[in-house]
């Protein structure tokens, strides 16, 4: 075997050094508050509709891949978010990527929340476009940016995207998205909208933030995703026909790769049509009411000064060093709690804390619980 690049074994013992290595595990058997399955779908059963041997889809979608699951659920899509049209890809990650990496031309301008997940921001590195990132969550920055960009006026013909997230997925917070809106409109940008932490829990039926705030129809684009509180696999852009056309021919992770199996696109139909209906709505009843229970708490427990988030079902108790965020979560696992540590680099240094993610299955007093053991464990590493 060829021996390992010198420089790349430098960066891993870097990341030994910092305790920040990464390695793959199995799933625990402890109580989740960590997975993103707000709605415990991905725990359920469901019928194939018929499918005795669903199979592999066999190539990619402008092959032979395109079955006619893929038509069922985009359609169910587009019905369900309110959208003209929704095409699918195979992970969140490739729909981020294809969108940003396709649209923005050479002439056009990006500006997108320094915070954006790492899909956006891979996706924005393969665009010709220029990108220009803001302070999270702050339409003054935005503003500030925009005019310090435009301050000799804006090229003719030049479009100008603006990419946020309705929930960020390691604090649990999102921005001021009607005044961003507004932003938009009134300097002319386009607004890419990645929906993944609020798909199936804000909104009305759970059809995301936007939804909620009366946004669909005025959205260039909506990212919304089903590995979370879908309980499944997968993607959809959603936008209008023109856009759903111009992806099919320029998303190059759409067209260059094989398409999600059968069974995938079953799933997916099968996680609509129960959100859609009276068990959807219990569900998601459910997981508000334990978000209320955590908020109540987090104050009990005298833990608010170091929670942020909550705009959905996600909640970042700040810590800080990658040592002492590992040794809380350790603290928590020993007592029966699967609670994550988000550590540098996927967080800025200084920022490491607990993720919690909250679910309609987690009990009353596993939310007590898991808290009252945070607040003990807490006092404790203070002195270490």
């Amino acid at each position: 075997m060829d021996e390992f690049p010198q420089k790349l074994w430098e960066k891993l013992e870097l990341r030994r050094q910092e305790d920040s290595l990464r390695k793959l595990s199995e799933p625990s058997g402890l109580i989740d508050f960590s997975s993103n399955d707000y709605l415990g779908l991905a725990r359920l059963p469901h019928n194939l509709d018929g499918l005795q041997r669903p199979g592999g889809s066999t190539s990619s979608r402008l092959i032979r891949g395109n079955h006619k699951g893929f038509n069922r659920a985009e359609a169910l899509a587009a019905r369900y978010h309110q959208a003209e049209s929704a095409l699918i890809f195979n992970s969140g990650y490739d729909a981020n990527l294809s969108l940003l990496a396709s649209v923005p031309q050479r002439t056009d301008i990006i500006f997108y929340d320094q915070q954006a997940h790492a899909s956006i921001r891979d996706g924005i590195r393969l665009s010709q476009a220029r990108a220009y990132s803001f302070q999270h969550n702050n339409l003054a920055a935005l503003l500030q940016r925009y005019q310090t960009v435009f301050a000799k006026g804006r090229p003719e013909g030049s479009e100008v995207y603006v990419v946020t997230e309705s929930v960020f997925s390691m604090e649990g917070d999102g921005p001021p998205l009607e005044e961003m809106m507004a932003f938009c409109e009134a300097h002319h940008c386009r607004l890419i909208l990645d929906e993944a932490h609020a798909t199936g829990v804000l909104g009305p039926g759970g059809r995301g933030m936007a939804a909620a705030l009366g946004l669909e129809g005025r959205i260039f684009a909506r990212v919304v995703t089903y590995g979370k509180a879908m309980g499944s696999h997968g993607a959809a852009v959603l936008g209008s026909q023109s856009l759903r056309d111009y992806l099919i021919n320029f998303a190059r992770s759409l067209i260059y790769t094989t398409a999600l199996p059968p069974e995938s696109l079953a799933r997916i139909s099968w996680a609509y049509e129960l959100l859609s209906g009276p068990e959807g709505t219990r569900l998601q009843e459910e997981l508000r009411a334990n978000c209320e229970t955590f908020r109540g708490a987090v104050r009990q427990f005298g833990l608010e000064a170091r929670f942020r988030g909550g705009l959905a079902a996600i909640f970042a108790y700040q810590v800080g060093g990658n040592a002492r965020t590992r040794s809380l979560a350790a603290a928590l696992a020993q007592h029966g709690y699967d609670v994550r540590a988000i550590l540098a680099p996927t967080v800025p240094p200084g920022e490491e804390c607990l993720r919690f993610c909250l679910h309609s299955f987690n009990t009353e007093q596993e939310i007590m619980e898991v808290l009252r053991i945070l607040s003990v464990s807490s006092e404790g590493t203070k002195h270490e």
